[in-house]
């Protein structure tokens, strides 16, 4: 029977030594032993030493083997047990009744084997699939402390974890009760596992054509914040404008924004997001002229002076944006130099009043106003 194994399949031919050789013996003897067991046990509903061919099936994943060599195996060895039996039972002129009882029991006791290693070989997958999942949140960790990780470190979690680091990278975050359909539509190369609250991915060659529409894809729908792109030892870096753009994301969503929030697009809001109490404290500030008018006149000049400033100053442009005629825009620039006096034509205070209204809108569109 070991020889028919050997010779029946490619997997296993080679000499018998060491824990193979051991491991073959030892599956022919107790299959074997086994059936003549069952046999006289008359106990169809056990089987026996049913933990040996458990382990059988783990160790053939542990070698890197599919489980279909040992199933092969186990029909070579079966072929041969059936033709011995045959033989010896036409030499005792043993009816045709009791071979077939024999033959129902021989592939019934196959395929309790085959199931039995089955069941170890899934076990197997499912430890492997959890200690690599081990490793590579490990990795991620590593790669989104700051201060950063020692490189050795990194590098060597890397190896274990099974991903190679690529020259550039960006992290993608998103919720962590997210991870099921998000990750399974991530590109294979990314690298992705929860930390504390949120998922990380880094996502190597960010840049690279069509790596934008696989993540868009990816979250469809859900807010995401993508860092920018980075080498690898700065990973870090990136998580902190991914987490920052995570953010935006969540303010945005449901309100036609973009599931995706990429760091490098929303630069200004990030460094508002960074100290929000000196945004507020800007915008109180600077807006205080406004807020001494009545609504209606608060409304219309906040509306005029947003679109003042994103036309730098051309009257047109800004009749156009708000829908007025040229000559109400000057009355109200007007009314907004009355306002804010001379230092509407400093260029630091301008730039101070941008980002006065830009924490204004953000604070009404989160209803916070």
């Amino acid at each position: 029977m070991v020889e028919a194994v050997r010779e029946g399949v490619p997997a296993y031919r080679r000499p018998l030594e060491g824990t193979f050789g051991r491991n073959v013996r030892i599956g022919v003897e107790v299959a074997l032993g086994g059936f003549l067991e069952l046999v006289e046990s008359g106990d169809e509903a056990r089987l026996p030493r049913r933990d040996i061919y458990v382990e059988l099936g783990r160790g053939e994943l542990r070698d890197g083997r599919t489980l279909e060599a040992l199933l092969a195996a186990y029909r070579a060895g079966a072929q041969v047990s059936w033709r011995r039996f045959a033989a010896a039972a036409e030499a005792a002129e043993v009816g045709p009744r009791t071979l077939i009882v024999l033959a129902e029991a021989m592939f019934a006791y196959i395929d309790e084997l085959s199931a039995a290693s089955a069941e170890g070989y899934a076990r197997e997958q499912s430890a492997a699939a959890g200690e690599l999942q081990t490793r590579r949140r490990r990795l991620v960790e590593l790669l989104s402390r700051d201060p950063p990780s020692p490189l050795a470190d990194i590098e060597r979690a890397a190896e274990e974890a099974g991903w190679s680091l690529p020259a550039s990278l960006a992290a993608l975050a998103f919720e962590i009760d997210r991870p099921p359909r998000i990750t399974g539509r991530l590109p294979p190369d990314v690298l992705v596992a929860p930390v504390e609250a949120t998922t990380y991915a880094f996502v190597p060659d960010p840049d690279a054509p069509g790596r934008r529409a696989e993540l868009e894809r990816a979250v469809r729908g859900a807010p995401a914040g993508l860092g920018q792109t980075v080498r690898w030892p700065e990973a870090a870096r990136s998580v902190a404008r991914a987490e920052l753009a995570l953010e935006l994301a969540r303010e945005g969503s449901g309100d036609g924004a973009p599931a995706l929030v990429v760091a490098d697009e929303h630069m200004l809001e990030l460094l508002l997001a960074i100290d929000g109490r000196l945004g507020e404290d800007i915008a109180r500030a600077r807006l205080a002229p406004l807020r001494a008018l009545r609504p209606g006149s608060r409304r219309r000049l906040s509306e005029t002076l947003r679109a003042w400033l994103g036309h730098w100053g051309e009257v047109r442009a800004v009749a156009a944006e708000l829908g007025v005629h040229p000559q109400s825009v000057r009355y109200r620039v007007g009314q907004l130099r009355e306002a804010f006096g001379a230092a509407l034509d400093d260029p630091t205070f301008r730039l101070e009043l941008a980002l006065a209204m830009r924490v204004a809108d953000r604070r009404e569109r989160t209803g916070d106003a």
